[in-house]
């Protein structure tokens, strides 16, 4: 049984010294405690003030307008293929992203872990968004109409690319992503990457025909035009386009057999959709083995450039800009 300081009264004048001796202590204790606090909490206050001041914001100019957003945020989410790889090229981590079926190896970063899945690229998961509290959400066009939906989970910001003018705006993407994760000198050499293969590949373009953008879906056909996001090839390499009349569309303007005969261009740009895409159905090779494009100029000569898959899933991306103009460039380089 537990017994209390003043259990046995007769002992409460010998308890006395001890107990004021004990009081004197916590006393002195309590006013050593009380003189330093104020100073301890200022510095503690004075060390987060600083903090907080020296904490970089940068303003960001986006599809939806200026957003302005601390450095280095995290966790970020992207829910963009195109802005995937370019934060993949710069070497930054995301901690979320859309579950894709597309067969794309240049979306992460080499060293970064498996980002938790938040969604597609057409739907987010609001459960697992909320769950990670992100502190930025990073999206492109196919997910831009959810912009108010996530916005009110996290800052959110559009960052889709122009396809009108696909290279100044993957440039000042690029540039943003670089500004956005304290990595702007590694954004500008990636663009030096892009804008060196650009001078290459214009060098052996010219004067070297006119070309023609093909878009191959299963049985059926599409072209596309020089303000599409397949005309980098017309506008930023400088090969002319073999029919100036195409009817820009979201999924280009669609043709037959016979309207590649009739254009007859020198060179054809083939995306292959279905391969892009993991779908199971005819590819654009077996398509295009008909005897109408047969006598086109560009067949006959073995003018025929595959584009590769990231030039539908991730156009504007660094490695799409690395791998296409790569292609261009040695397709026209070793030409007959």
């Amino acid at each position: 049984m537990a017994t209390s300081l003043f259990s046995n009264p007769s002992s409460t004048f010998f308890k006395r010294p001890l107990l004021t001796a004990m009081i004197t202590a916590l006393v002195t204790s309590i006013s050593v405690a009380g003189c330093s606090s104020p100073e301890s909490s200022d510095a503690e206050t004075t060390d987060t003030t600083t903090e907080n001041q020296t904490a970089d914001i940068i303003t960001l100019d986006t599809v939806r307008g200026d957003v302005d957003l601390a450095v280095n945020p995290s966790p970020v989410v992207v829910y963009d293929m195109t802005l995937m790889q370019d934060l993949a090229a710069l070497d930054v981590a995301i901690d979320g992203a859309p579950t894709t079926t597309e067969s794309l190896d240049n979306l992460h970063s080499k060293n970064q872990p498996e980002p938790t899945v938040v969604g597609t690229v057409f739907e987010p998961d609001l459960e697992a968004l909320n769950a990670m509290q992100p502190q930025a959400i990073l999206v492109g066009s196919r997910m831009a109409e959810k912009y108010d939906e996530l916005s009110n989970i996290a800052p959110t910001l559009d960052m889709s690319i122009d396809t009108a003018n696909i290279y100044e705006s993957s440039k000042q993407r690029l540039a943003d992503l670089g500004a956005l994760f304290g990595k702007s000198e590694q954004a500008a050499k990636l663009q030096q990457d892009i804008d060196g293969l650009i001078e290459e590949t214009k060098a052996v373009t010219k004067d070297s025909g006119k070309g023609l953008v093909v878009m191959v879906n299963g049985n059926k056909m599409s072209t596309y035009g020089a303000e599409s996001r397949y005309g980098f090839i017309h506008n930023v390499v400088d090969i002319p386009i073999a029919d100036d009349q195409i009817k820009d569309g979201r999924h280009g303007q669609p043709i037959s057999f016979e309207y590649l005969q009739k254009v007859n261009p020198d060179w054809l740009f083939v995306v292959d959709r279905s391969a892009a895409i993991g779908a199971d159905s005819v590819g654009a090779k077996a398509v295009l083995d008909n005897p109408l494009v047969a006598q086109t100029t560009a067949w006959k000569k073995d003018q025929v450039v595959y584009l590769s898959p990231d030039s539908y899933l991730a156009f504007g991306g660094y490695y799409q800009w690395i791998q296409d103009l790569t292609t261009i460039r040695d397709a026209f380089t070793n030409a007959k």
